[in-house]
């Protein structure tokens, strides 16, 4: 893990349980002495008390690990607050529906935030019938490239993933659309507004 378990979260964790540095103790097999130790920073848990370690504090091994909680705060289930997470070690992409946790490869990874486009990505909408077909003017090597394209909906995300040497083009449906994003492997995440409806066209517009 690219983090390790905080003396703070341990302390507040066994309060928020009930528990006295005792009892915490019996229940990991270590003294209080050691637990005292851990919630000062003197020392930490060995790996191998990490899992019974989050038992005996009602937690996920990777909340113990990132030092936050789970929380669920979208019970709304608005897609825009929807996150994006890019493994830097595999390039697994992975989208949550609000707060959380997400672990790759070991790692605590986390949330994209995005940009607007800039000029060193931008990016070309076209919409044709009733799709947006978007293009990244983009060096497509497989040091630097787009490494998808995505479109956030009314009812979810639509991702489609790019690869080196591949050209950076996707087409998304228009209907429910209200943003456009595209992530490069070495500057991030962009979104883009989607153009406005124009009454009256021939069914072509561009942004």
């Amino acid at each position: 893990m690219n983090q390790y378990i905080t003396g703070t979260m341990i302390k507040r964790l066994r309060e928020g349980r009930g528990l006295t540095q005792q009892r915490l103790a019996e229940l990991v097999n270590v003294s209080d002495k050691t637990i005292s130790k851990w919630e000062t920073g003197r020392g930490y848990p060995d790996i191998s008390l990490v899992e019974p370690l989050s038992a005996a504090l009602g937690v996920s091994v990777i909340e113990l690990f990132s030092g936050e909680d789970v929380v669920n705060t979208n019970r709304a289930a608005n897609m825009l607050r929807m996150k994006l997470y890019v493994c830097p070690l595999c390039g697994n992409v992975i989208q949550s529906t609000g707060e959380a946790v997400v672990s790759c490869c070991g790692i605590v990874l986390p949330p994209l935030e995005a940009e607007p486009a800039d000029e060193q990505h931008p990016v070309h909408v076209e919409r044709i019938e009733n799709e947006y077909y978007v293009t990244v003017r983009h060096e497509m090597s497989k040091t630097h490239y787009i490494s998808f394209l995505a479109a956030a909906r009314d009812d979810g995300w639509e991702l489609k993933k790019l690869y080196p040497e591949g050209d950076a083009e996707a087409c998304f449906p228009i209907g429910g659309t209200r943003y456009l994003y595209c992530c490069c492997n070495r500057h991030g995440l962009f979104r883009i507004p989607v153009p406005p409806a124009r009454n009256g066209t021939d069914g072509k517009e561009t942004a």
